[in-house]
């Protein structure tokens, strides 16, 4: 026995515990149709509709939450840092990176963790042997959190560089030279070598 179409579905698919057609155009304006049936909301699958208690919470918070939580992660893991010392271990420490352990070469991560150790320590120079690139990607980072965080909380939009094109790629490529250069086993490229 087929199902009836649900009202406001057009095509007659129905999900269970999804919303109806919007009454004004919106999908979040959905209405119930049924008891226990819901249609798709302007012929999207309720799958990909922003339904459900997460949908919810989101829509709830308030607008300073997503930036506290991220400052209070970056804080978890900043305290973390200063407390493990990561500059004591070795390769086989925690963290371990996989690539050093089994192939003994600097991944392009690696050292990052000791270059955030020692900004947080304020030894620009030991932070930039560790890891130069992650270095210079900080301040760009900080400054893309606060412009978020300002725009979120207040509305207010601060200025924000380009980041796609031509200097995004010339980071990666700077990144790529970064990584297999530091990994060249003569002086003067040992020094980079963590």
């Amino acid at each position: 026995m087929a199902e009836q179409p649900t009202e406001g579905d057009p095509a007659g698919r129905s999900w269970p515990g999804r919303p109806a057609e919007p009454l004004s155009g919106h999908p979040a304006d959905a209405r119930f149709v049924g008891p226990i049936t819901y249609a798709a909301v302007d012929g999207v699958p309720p799958a990909q509709t922003r339904t459900g208690l997460f949908a919810r919470l989101v829509a709830r918070a308030p607008s300073w939450s997503g930036p506290a939580a991220i400052a209070a992660c970056f804080a978890g893991v900043a305290s973390w840092v200063l407390i493990t010392d990561p500059t004591d271990g070795g390769a086989t420490d925690p963290p371990s990176c996989l690539v050093k352990l089994t192939t003994g070469l600097d991944c392009p991560g690696c050292g990052g963790t000791r270059a955030l150790y020692f900004l947080l320590q304020g030894n620009l120079p030991q932070a930039v042997r560790h890891h130069a690139m992650a270095v210079l990607a900080a301040p760009l980072l900080v400054w893309l959190y606060v412009v978020w965080s300002v725009r979120k909380v207040t509305g207010r939009r601060l200025p924000v560089p380009k980041l796609g094109g031509w200097p995004a790629v010339a980071f990666l490529v700077a990144w790529a030279v970064f990584t297999v250069v530091r990994n060249i086993p003569v002086e003067p490229f040992t020094a980079l070598y963590v």
